[in-house]
Order: C-alpha cells, then structure tokens, then sequence
C-alpha cells in the first residue's frame, strides 16, 4: 500500500468506528434495523401482546352552562313595541323583558268596563222593580205571574252582572299578556325578536339562564364514556385563571352521539361555583377514569391497510407476517390503546414494518428471539 494513501484509509476507518459507536447493536425498536444476511428475508422487531389495567387522566376542555334554561314567550299575539333588556342582562322573577302594543286589548278592556256598568244598571232597576212587585203581592194588589217575572228579571241583571265581572277580568288579563315578565330570576342568554315584529302566542323570543347551580359541559369521546371515573368526580379550573378552581360530578351523559365530531356531551355538576366561572367561561377538567383491561402498543405498530388501522402479525412457526385490521381504543402519547382486533399472546412487528407484505417470511433481530410482552399503559392522556 502506498504511503500517500495511508491517512486517508485512517480517516476512512475512524469514521467506521463512530459510527458504529453513534449506532449500537441494542438499540431500541424505533431506530433503524440491521440487514439480515439474506436480502430476501425482512428483518423486524416484535413485541408480545398482553392485556392488562389501563386508566386514563383525561384532560378536557368546555365551558360554563346554567343547568337550569328558561324559554320566555309572550302569551298573546301582537307587535312588539319596547324591549327593555338586553342580552347578557341579569334579570328579577317579574321583572318587565319586552311590551306589546296593548291597542287591542286596552279597546277590549274598555268594553268590558262598559258592559259591566250596563249590567249593574239593568241589575239596580231589576231590584227596584222586584221589591216593588214584593209588596204588592203582599197586599194583594197585583198578580202572581208578574212577581215571577219581576224575580225572574232580578235573576237574569245579577247573572248578567257576574258574566260582565268575569269578562272584565279576562280583559284585564289579557292586556297584562302584552308585557313579557321574566318567571325566574336569571341573565338572558338569548333573544329571537326585534322591536316592531309581530310574534305569535307561545313563541320562545328569550332564553333565560337560572340562578343557581352551574355545569361544566365537555364534548368527549365515547369510549371515554363507557369507563367514567369510580366516583365520577371532576377536578375543573379556568382557562385564564387556573386558581379559580371547582370541584364536580358527572350529573348528565348524552345518550346520543354527535354525527358530526362523533363526541358525546357529559355535564358535570359543580358543588361551588367561584365568580370567576360566569356563564360561558372556558374552563379545562381533568379526571381519572376507571381502569379496564386493554392490549396497548407501541406507536411505531401502527400502520394503515384498506384506509384503516392495522398491524402487522408474526407467525413464529412459519416465521412469515399478515397484516390485520384493528379497532383504536384512543392515542396516548407514545403508544395506542387498542378496543379490538389483537389477542393476548399474539406476536407484534414493532419495527421494519414499511416495506412488508402479507405472507412475507422475516427474520427477528437479535434481541428479539424471544420477544418481550407489551407493558400495560396507566395514565394515559385522552383523545
């Protein structure tokens, strides 16, 4: 060999040791794989799966909700003619929202006023007519079907009379329908209506919260959902302000799933509101749900198959791979939870999973001619 190649054959044979220094024979399961002897035979690393207690500390994000709402309706047709609160105003039971035109009903209530005097009128002189009938009968000076029809006449202006009182009433009644009074003491969260529209008998024109007790409503996953915590308990704070703290439990669970982020709604009832938590405060909860058997792998299991989940499976007596489809429970940080679609016991290709193919015979790595089961994940952090 000549001298003038010897430094460069050095140099050559350093970098070799680096790098075999930077890149160990044990290293773990994500980095790169060596090459197997036989360039036809995959070289993969496999763990064993096992089932085993998995709990989740699922942190969630949602908002303040009064657990009480109140639609507000005027009870009677008309155009409106004054509102008097806006929305996000903290109102009384009985406090005046909104007023109609009371045109009509003040022209009924009128009426009434009117017939009501016309019939005590036509009662006074029925009286007067009877007891003069009274006394004539008594002397004998007059007949009797006259007093019947005296007695009659006298029944007939009090009968009137009682149905011109009732009427009255109705009217008075129905003039009071024009102002929509609030039933509870609350803040208005909404209103459907402007000064000037007509609005009809029974139609919902404000949304009242109720004063009282307060949820914290989150959007969760449904697997979530089928595993709560033992004692339902939720630790919730405020976004802005994590000192503002409360303590709940889950009061409500939706028994549909939204079609479209496919979450379910889970109110949890707050034991004391702080007043920092108003109504619409963003607010972040956390709990640990109970624990359940669960196979969990790790990440780089994971591969996609006919736009689905899957995993490759090793068959170690005939030391060949198939893919399986699988059913994803939730992603934790660094591993997935899986619902379905891998036993306990079975073999996992963990890495070297990019160029195989079904029926494809493979080699193990050194370290993993006996392969370690799966660890069970505890705490893992939710969707």
């Amino acid at each position: 060999m000549s001298p003038r190649l010897r430094p460069v054959l050095t140099a050559t044979a350093l970098s070799a040791l680096l790098v075999t220094a930077a890149f160990p024979a044990d290293a773990p399961a994500t980095s790169a794989l060596p090459e197997a002897e036989d360039p036809s035979v995959a070289l993969v690393r496999v763990v064993t799966a096992t089932e085993g207690p998995v709990t989740s500390d699922v942190v969630l994000t949602g908002d303040i909700q009064a657990q009480a709402q109140t639609n507000v309706a005027f009870r009677t047709n008309g155009k409106v003619a004054e509102r008097r609160v806006e929305v996000g105003d903290h109102v009384t039971a009985d406090q005046v929202l909104a007023v109609l035109e009371p045109l009509t009903q003040r022209a009924n209530l009128d009426n009434a006023r009117a017939a009501l005097v016309s019939a005590e009128a036509q009662l006074t002189q029925a009286k007067v007519t009877f007891e003069r009938q009274k006394q004539l009968i008594n002397g004998g000076y007059t007949t009797r079907p006259s007093y019947d029809n005296a007695e009659q006449q006298l029944r007939t202006s009090q009968a009137a009379v009682d149905s011109a009182k009732a009427a009255l009433g109705t009217a008075e009644e129905q003039l009071s329908y024009t102002e929509l009074r609030a039933g509870v003491s609350g803040i208005v969260l909404s209103r459907t209506f402007e000064v000037g529209q007509v609005v009809q008998a029974g139609q919902a024109v404000m949304v009242l919260a109720q004063d009282g007790p307060r949820d914290a409503v989150f959007n969760v996953y449904e697997a979530l959902t089928a595993h709560p915590p033992g004692d339902k308990t939720i630790h919730v704070t405020l976004q802005s302000d994590p000192a503002a703290a409360a303590t709940g439990h889950v009061r409500e669970i939706s028994p549909t799933v939204d079609a479209t982020s496919g979450t379910v709604r889970v109110k949890v009832g707050l034991e004391a509101t702080p007043p920092a938590m108003s109504l619409g405060a963003v607010v972040i909860g956390r709990g640990r749900f109970a624990s359940r058997e669960a196979v969990v792998l790790p990440w780089s299991a994971l591969y996609r198959f006919d736009n689905r989940p899957a995993v490759w499976i090793y068959d170690s007596a005939a030391g060949t791979v198939s893919i399986r489809g699988v059913e994803i429970d939730r992603y934790g940080f660094d591993n997935i939870v899986l619902k379905g679609g891998v036993r306990s016991g079975e073999t996992v290709v963990v890495a070297g999973i990019q160029f195989l193919r079904p029926g494809q015979h493979v080699a193990l790595a050194a370290q993993d001619a006996a392969p370690e089961p799966t660890k069970s994940a505890a705490g893992e952090g939710g969707r």
